[in-house]
């Protein structure tokens, strides 16, 4: 077999891999320390809030963000989407939140903003959205409304490092936003996570939420005063403030993390380039070519068929597989959520999904994913996109 595109090449450099072994000749503290402060701080600087933390992945950085959402509003409900990952909304689940599932924008696979607006009501504590595999799935009606209602969006940015609305970036518009720097994403540190805020009252529970909720995490010495007066009986170096786990990250991983991000730029724009190109080559009577690219960084070839047509599927995956181009059928995370067995009993009946969800069950049944990364040339997506068109509906 001559053509080959995985999902993801390496995205760990030799410069990477010298910048851990520089570290790591210098003896240093290998836990969470220096090294995770600096990551902290130039992470913020170059999405433009206030506020990071680093986390051991994006999934932590999902269920700590809704942890300190009920700590703070209390439970209720929260809007999530039904094509994204499934720490999204199992993150909800864990908080005691009620999930509220909406159908997508076809255009940029988030949630359909007018569906999220209607559903507004006061027991709202917040809407999760997920900016999906690059795109910006914002809208400024949908922020209007937000504000108006004084409800926090919270925005999965886990897919979409450097993605953009109206020249903001993508995680600097609500309350809180997680990314994610697992391997196949915009930039890696292997495994980790960011939770970003200007809140500063969700920082500091955010920080003491990664590290078993204890209070002497928080770095605001007045906020630690406030538990350490309320516990006089308790040690101040170990007061746990909320039920919580180990959710840190190390210094090897933030190392890994400031090496990455000052070419997280440039690779974005080469993404974005290669995503354009591949539109602009895919026979738009066979696939969805009318995506909406403004503001977005696609780490994937989002391949979706035109119409439901099972045999012709059957013979695009074959086709993909027989030539080594792989893929995900459903595109992210798995699909449609609603039909993931964690949600029996709670999603809506399965024989109700194609009514009540028409957009994400298409994606889920006839919608792939495709790899894309700076390293990938002209001719290789030339070569995918001929393969691609070559396979004809009967």
């Amino acid at each position: 077999m001559s053509f080959s595109l995985p999902l993801m090449e390496s995205n760990i450099t030799a410069a990477d891999r010298q910048a851990v072994i520089d570290f790591l000749q210098g003896d240093p503290i290998l836990t969470q320390s220096a090294q995770v402060r600096a990551f902290e701080k130039e992470w913020s600087e170059w999405l433009g809030v206030r506020h990071s933390v680093f986390v051991n992945s994006g999934a932590s950085a999902n269920f700590i963000t809704m942890a300190a959402l009920r700590h703070l509003r209390g439970p209720g409900e929260v809007i999530v989407p039904t094509l994204t990952w499934v720490s999204d909304i199992s993150s909800v689940l864990a908080a005691g939140h009620t999930p509220v599932f909406m159908d997508i924008d076809p255009r940029t696979l988030a949630m359909d903003p007018k569906q999220v607006i209607a559903s507004l009501n006061q027991n709202t504590r917040a809407v999760f959205l997920t900016h999906c595999q690059g795109f910006d799935g914002l809208t400024d009606e949908l922020i209007a409304e937000l504000a108006q209602h004084g409800i926090p969006l919270i925005e999965d940015v886990c897919e979409s490092h450097g993605a953009t609305h109206n020249g903001q970036k993508a995680g600097s518009f609500g309350l809180a936003s997680n990314f994610s720097f697992y391997f196949a994403h915009h930039m890696s540190t292997i495994e980790g996570g960011m939770v970003c805020t200007d809140d500063d009252d969700l920082y500091q529970t955010v920080r003491m939420l990664r590290s078993h909720g204890m209070v002497r995490e928080a770095d605001n010495p007045a906020f630690r005063a406030t538990w350490e007066e309320a516990s006089p009986d308790l040690n101040p170096k170990f007061i746990f403030a909320y039920a919580s786990g180990n959710s840190r990250s190390t210094e090897i991983n933030a190392v890994i993390g400031r090496s990455q991000l000052p070419r997280l730029d440039a690779n974005n724009r080469k993404r974005t380039e290669n995503f354009k190109l591949f539109l602009s080559l895919l026979d738009p009577s066979l696939y969805r070519t009318d995506f909406q690219v403004e503001g977005s960084v696609n780490y994937a070839f989002n391949l979706v068929m035109n119409r439901p047509d099972n045999a012709f599927r059957d013979r695009l995956t074959a086709a993909m597989d027989a030539n080594g181009i792989e893929h995900r059928r459903g595109s992210a995370g798995g699909g449609n959520q609603l039909r993931q067995p964690y949600l029996d009993g709670i999603a809506p009946p399965k024989k109700d999904i194609p009514r009540l969800f028409p957009q994400v069950d298409h994606i889920h049944f006839y919608g792939f994913y495709i790899g894309n990364y700076p390293s990938l040339d002209e001719t290789r997506i030339r070569t995918l996109c001929d393969i691609l068109n070559s396979v004809q509906p009967t």
